[in-house]
């Protein structure tokens, strides 16, 4: 992915946040882990701010592009450097991604910069936010899809909001069945017509039979587009749009109505359901 040049004021807001996380020393070895040489800010009294400002912007004229201003904002966000403090790592990665919006960029939660929908104004991520919000509140989505909706996710893209909204559907059923698997493997334990779990209705005719399949099979269809995307394909960029986002958290929507409503079925003295 090739990152376009950072402007000197993007550069300069970069290194004003950036700076708090690293003190002298550890500027000087992130510098060397990214293969970037410090030149004429290397001398001692430099502020940290105008050491990053001005080795990014010297290392990005001579490439042309911002790939080595982005390898380093990528090495201060590591999430390890941040271990015991979660709450710090959003805070810092939220503000951070206010900037990157303007180069089309976004930090995910891994540390790792994509590919983002790119903002000209500063309040056109909230506007988008709140755009979206309100009409999922005319469709009446289920209130565990709306947190999903904050800016900080859409900075990413829509792709990302529907991603972290279909993780839910998985905590949801594993909250309520106490098992500790994921994917298709937790949809089968959870709603087998043989053994089941949960059943979304009583399961007493060859029809409701086969709502539950198809309920399981729904559930597997968003886990294997959304799910198992990403964490086989890690790089992969899909074009979400804001039409494609409200009718798919609608459709997370359904499945958290449909599990809210689910009964627990009994448990025989063999395991089985009763």
């Amino acid at each position: 992915m090739k990152i376009q040049s950072f402007t000197e004021i993007q550069l300069r807001k970069v290194a004003d946040l950036l700076e708090g996380e690293v003190s002298h020393k550890e500027l000087s070895s992130v510098f060397r882990d990214c293969g970037l040489i410090e030149g004429r800010t290397a001398e001692n009294g430099n502020p940290k701010w105008q050491r990053i400002v001005v080795t990014l912007g010297d290392r990005q004229r001579q490439d042309g592009c911002g790939n080595n201003a982005g390898a380093f904002i990528q090495a201060v966000m590591n999430p390890v450097r941040f271990v015991a403090q979660q709450g710090r790592f959003n805070d810092v990665r939220q503000r951070l991604n206010e900037i990157l919006a303007f180069v089309g960029l976004g930090l995910g939660e891994d540390g790792k910069l994509r590919p983002a929908e790119q903002a000209r104004t500063l309040s056109e991520a909230a506007e988008r936010a709140g755009r979206l919000r309100r009409a999922l509140n005319e469709r009446r989505v289920h209130a565990d899809v709306l947190k999903f909706c904050r800016e900080e996710l859409l900075q990413d893209n829509y792709f990302h909001a529907v991603f972290e909204a279909t993780k839910s559907i998985a905590d949801k059923i594993r909250e309520r069945t106490g098992l500790v698997t994921d994917g298709v493997d937790l949809v089968e334990k959870t709603f087998s017509v043989g053994s089941p779990i949960l059943a979304i209705n009583t399961l007493q005719s060859e029809t409701e039979e086969s709502e539950q399949k198809g309920f399981a099979n729904l559930l597997k269809g968003v886990f294997g587009t959304f799910r198992n995307v990403t964490a086989h394909a890690p790089k992969i960029r899909w074009p979400i749009e804001e039409q494609d986002a409200l009718d798919l958290l609608t459709i997370v929507s359904y499945l958290h109505r449909r599990l809210d409503r689910a009964v627990k079925v009994p448990r025989g003295p063999t395991g089985q359901g009763a």
